[in-house]
């Protein structure tokens, strides 16, 4: 029996118009927030102090944004880029249209936007993603466009995992 190894996709596999569901849901913990938060030298009271954050316009402490973007972008990675990703060129678009609190379960969707072959690095391609992460509620808590630089298949060499 041959042996199947976890991979993303390479260059040739992704299709414009594709949209991938991301499973299964990251529910966000206080404790994510303060970790992520205090490792980042982040010292925002919205994300650290309960009694600050209760007197302000969400009423509780707001999960760190950032926090959010990575884990929208981390998702995907298993089922997109895994092994097969060459460098992250560039985030885009990146917005986050709702609060998201401890508790929440995010939620991530990846659309594929658009793809060409790299014009300077033979045997690589650009692929254009729009990430997506919804709350249990199915309310947007962020958006971004991500541009990675992926291997191409007959290229891949060192890229499988």
């Amino acid at each position: 029996m041959s042996e199947i190894v976890q991979r993303g996709l390479y260059y040739e596999e992704f299709e414009v118009g594709a949209v991938y569901a991301h499973r299964p849901g990251r529910t966000a913990t206080e404790a994510d927030n303060v970790l992520f938060s205090t490792l980042t030298m982040n010292a925002q009271p919205l994300h650290l102090d309960a009694a600050y954050s209760a007197g302000q316009p969400f009423g509780q402490r707001l999960m760190n944004s950032m926090w959010t973007l990575s884990t929208m972008v981390g998702a995907s990675v298993s089922q997109l880029t895994l092994g097969t990703l060459v460098a992250q060129v560039g985030l885009t678009d990146i917005a986050f249209p709702a609060p998201l609190f401890h508790g929440d379960t995010i939620y991530v969707e990846t659309e594929i936007v658009e793809k060409r072959l790299s014009e300077s690095r033979p045997g690589q391609g650009l692929v254009t993603m729009r990430h997506t992460a919804r709350n249990q509620n199915g309310e947007v808590v962020a958006m971004a466009t991500r541009i990675a630089l992926m291997w191409c298949v007959d290229s891949a060499r060192g890229a499988s995992v």
